[in-house]
């Protein structure tokens, strides 16, 4: 089943990005979520999270704290959240598991619920049948899409984040924890939108230098029509070309669309970029994906 077909193949390589039903059992799906609601109830929300500072001064070593806890994210787990659910004192207008927008950037390396998930004899099996030979995990995150104010995601090709040199060795697997619908925000693709290279790229600014980030060339505007929803039931996988451009609307429902994903790159006879924003790091070189 983790097995794809030639079918299969071809139509991930015409579109960039597949989607497989049934990929996770219910029981699987309920794993993460049981863990991730203990991750919640035992986080430590980061200062920079909860203050709202007044000077200009101080509002700028905030925006660095949270520039720092995001760039060193690589190789912990860490929360990120929503905006407005903080007051001027820093406590939280919603509950905290309400609140939360993702959780990254290495649950796959620290957690065994989902280390195992991402490396499971399944996901092997998967990557061997797309051909990839020295797979490595690069990153992980827990998306959260939380109930009426799960913010968009703007369209994006992944690679704009995970810039390798050549292209095309970057691999996303997202997978669906809850149904995700049109009315909670399910992804979108253009299909075919993987072929033609990346149109901007984050890099990472020179240590020292601030801002952390900038963002070399930009978006396009693109044609809202070509855009494909593709609302799947829990437990699917979908596969996510590198380039293919694909985005999220905001959830307006009363549920949340929780998922889980993890992005590959062959590792054999690629360069990944140094300004990417992600580094591997001497804690933890991204891990084979073959055990």
């Amino acid at each position: 089943m983790a097995c794809l077909s030639p079918s299969q193949l071809q139509k991930f390589q015409q579109d960039g990005f597949l989607v497989l039903e049934g990929f996770l059992s219910a029981e699987e799906c309920v794993a993460m979520q049981q863990r991730i609601g203990e991750i919640v109830a035992e986080m430590d929300v980061p200062l920079h999270c909860r203050t709202e500072f007044s000077t200009q001064e101080e509002e700028q070593l905030r925006a660095q704290g949270s520039t720092d806890y995001f760039l060193s994210s690589g190789d912990k787990i860490r929360f990120f959240f929503e905006k407005g659910v903080f007051d001027e004192k820093g406590n939280f207008l919603v509950p905290p598991e309400k609140s939360i927008n993702k959780i990254g950037h290495a649950l796959h390396a620290h957690d065994p619920v989902f280390k195992s998930i991402t490396h499971s004899f399944k996901v092997q099996t998967l990557a061997r049948s797309l051909g990839l030979q020295m797979p490595v995990v690069v990153q992980s995150m827990y998306i959260f899409k939380q109930p009426h104010f799960g913010g968009e995601v703007s369209p994006h090709q992944d690679a704009s984040f995970l810039y390798t040199e050549p292209l095309g060795r970057v691999l996303g697997v997202w997978i669906a924890v809850e149904d995700a619908t049109l009315e909670n925000g399910c992804l979108w693709f253009i299909p075919g939108s993987h072929t033609s290279g990346v149109s901007r790229r984050m890099v990472r600014a020179p240590v020292g230098s601030a801002p952390g980030t900038s963002f070399l060339g930009s978006e396009p505007a693109r044609d809202n029509s070509l855009f494909v929803p593709t609302p799947v039931q829990r437990g699917a996988l979908v596969l996510i070309h590198g380039e293919v451009v694909h985005k999220s609307k905001q959830n307006l429902s009363d549920r949340s669309r929780q998922a889980y994903t993890f992005h590959l790159m062959e590792a054999s006879g690629t360069t990944w970029s140094p300004e990417n924003w992600l580094q591997p790091t001497a804690e933890l070189p991204f891990p084979q994906l073959y055990t």
